[in-house]
């Protein structure tokens, strides 16, 4: 017995070295080759490789004799871009030479072995993977970088590297409405400097936060590792922050392993936040609030936290110190602010302004008025006198039953409820902000897509996740009342099980917090639309404001009024500049202001 013990503890000791044999040596290989060209003697690699990306350029440093060299490399990015360069071998040293200029990336790197990968069973449902094509796909791919705050790139240089065989565009379209979802890139490096090596790299992998697709990034990643290794590539590299706990675990799931090599960046503005380490307190905030302290601090405003949980915060400037609570100032008043509180109220404020608004009825008249009311118009909209984030309204019922139970859930929310006429259209939020537009959004109801195989509850769990984990946790699909009314009026149950690419709408409310999902429609917006906002914030006499039109569609001049939000999420309208307009008004002298960039002339 103890020479079977002693024979096994034998085998376990040699398994243990062997691992650790192979670990050291893949650390050797991996992290502390020569330079190419050098002592290894690849003669026929290219030296000194750099490849432009649009974004900025990727030094490849293994390439690089000297450490001084690839400062100098680096010293030369260009404006507004973000070079890196990759597989440094001595970041120490390297940092030494400009430690004022340079800094070491916070992030990890993974490989792929493409020799040992293998194919998932999964395949894209809803969508599908192909090259980029077009200016249009590029114009789409860069409206994604900007929702993911990422350097975009010239719709036109993604147009000249179409055809590059060392630079590669995949994306996913939607195929239903052919909008670009997702978006990867690749770089051969053999093709690049005839790496000896034959790697290869993955960079700005980015999905639209708003997709209703799930799984779009696991399958952009594998159709890229798939393209290399049927070109002979040996690895497939990419680099990730290194708490970015959603994005490894992807990567680990699908077979990357961690390896020591490194990345160096410039101090610029772009890389800021990874350089610099705002107060912890600041991680305390919700996004609505972060947003606006971000951009004071690095503009040097002064920003003092007085209520993270809550979203207050102080920010000072120049003997000036202004309280707020997330887009909500002090130069908001009192008077404007209960405008907004009460429908009602808002909705009699900007009739006089000449702004179309519902018919509107109070949900305690007699019964024989709301009956009336009803027949009247078809369908209404009930919803609480006061409140907000879409609690307690309901769209489009169509009996006096629904009606009189939609009343009841609103009730929950605020003893006064309002009932509306329904307008049929696309609920359209624009961000008015000194009196001028600064962003419009289409806020489109949440829905599940059916794959024939699980209930709508469930889908509607997965959708949700989906939502929290792209709007961190803001967004998500209550399953109440509301949501089995809706589904009812459709034809369908919790327990219904949609068949594959049937679409199935599960709320009538548009409400981000509800799980509705938002789209920039900034360029399009009519300008009856853009007018309509601003006379509603000038009526209300409100420097900040959200104001909400039903629309048939944004780039058109029909609309109907309904309702205005005293504080709007500015985080919800990336990438246009709310934030930045914001901090402008508080502030003017703080940043360069933007008058010219104004959707509506200021009177």
């Amino acid at each position: 017995m103890a020479k079977n013990d002693e024979h096994a503890a034998r085998a376990a000791r040699g398994r243990t070295d062997k691992a650790l044999g192979h670990r050291l040596k893949r650390l050797r290989d991996e992290s502390m080759k020569p330079a190419i060209g050098g002592e290894s003697g690849d003669a026929a690699a290219d030296r000194d490789a750099v490849l432009d990306l649009g974004w900025g350029r990727l030094i490849f440093a293994q390439t690089f004799k000297t450490n001084d060299g690839i400062a100098e490399a680096l010293h030369g990015e260009g404006p507004a871009r973000r070079d890196i360069a990759f597989y440094i071998r001595d970041p120490h040293v390297l940092l030494a030479i400009a430690p004022q200029e340079l800094f070491l990336d916070p992030s990890h790197t993974y490989r792929l072995d493409l020799s040992t990968y293998r194919t998932g069973r999964r395949q894209t449902r809803g969508y599908f993977i192909r090259r980029l094509t077009s200016e249009a796909d590029a114009e789409a791919v860069n409206a994604i970088y900007q929702s993911r705050g990422m350097v975009t790139v010239r719709p036109d240089f993604f147009w000249t590297k179409r055809d590059s065989r060392a630079v590669t565009y995949f994306v996913a379209e939607d195929e239903q409405t052919g909008d670009i979802v997702g978006t990867v890139t690749g770089i051969d490096h053999h093709r690049v400097f005839n790496d000896p090596q034959r790697g290869a790299s993955l960079w700005c992998l980015a999905v639209d936060p708003q997709t209703r697709h799930p799984g779009v990034g696991e399958m952009l990643v594998r159709r890229l590792a798939e393209h290399f290794a049927a070109r002979g590539a040996s690895f497939l590299d990419l680099s990730v922050m290194h708490d970015n706990e959603q994005a490894i675990a992807l990567y680990e799931k699908l077979g990357f392993h961690r390896v020591p090599v490194f990345a160096v960046k410039r101090k610029n503005p772009i890389n800021e936040k990874l350089f610099t380490h705002p107060p912890a307190e600041f991680d305390l905030l919700n996004p609505y609030a972060r947003i606006i302290v971000d951009e004071a601090h690095r503009r040097g405003v002064a920003v003092d936290v007085t209520d993270a949980e809550g979203g207050f915060f102080r920010l000072s400037f120049g003997g000036r110190s202004i309280h707020c609570r997330e887009s909500l100032s002090e130069l908001t008043s009192a008077v404007a602010m209960s405008i907004c509180d009460d429908k009602a109220v808002t909705r009699r404020i900007v009739e006089r302004a000449n702004i179309k608004v519902p018919e509107q009825l109070d949900a305690d008249s007699p019964r024989k008025d709301i009956e009336a009311f009803l027949k009247r118009h078809g369908r209404l909209v009930v919803k609480p006198a006061r409140g907000e984030q879409g609690k307690g309204v309901a769209v489009g019922l169509e009996t006096i039953e629904d009606v009189t139970v939609a009343v009841e859930g609103a009730r929950k929310i605020c003893e006064r409820v309002l009932l509306e006429s329904c307008f049929d259209g696309e609920d359209l939020r624009l961000v008015v902000i000194d009196y001028r537009l600064v962003a419009a959004a289409v806020r489109r109801a949440p829905c599940v897509i059916g794959d024939g195989r699980r209930t709508i509850e469930t889908l509607i769990r997965h959708q949700s996740r989906r939502r929290e984990a792209a709007t961190g946790g803001e967004s998500r699909i209550p399953v109440d009342s509301e949501t089995e009314r809706c589904l009812a009026g459709a034809g369908y149950s919790l327990e219904s099980v949609p068949a594959e690419g049937v679409e199935v709408v599960v709320r009538k409310t548009a409400n981000l917090h509800t799980g509705g999902s938002i789209h920039d429609v900034t360029a399009e917006v009519h300008s009856t639309l853009v007018d309509a906002a601003c006379r509603a914030a000038r009526e209300i006499d409100i420097p900040v404001v959200g104001i909400d039109l039903m629309v048939q569609s944004p780039s058109r001049p029909e609309y109907v009024f309904i309702e205005a939000n005293e504080r709007p999420g500015l985080a919800n309208h990336e990438p246009q500049p709310t934030a930045e307009r914001f901090v402008d008004l508080l502030f003017p002298r703080s940043g360069p202001k933007a008058a010219k960039q104004a959707l509506a002339p200021k009177e």
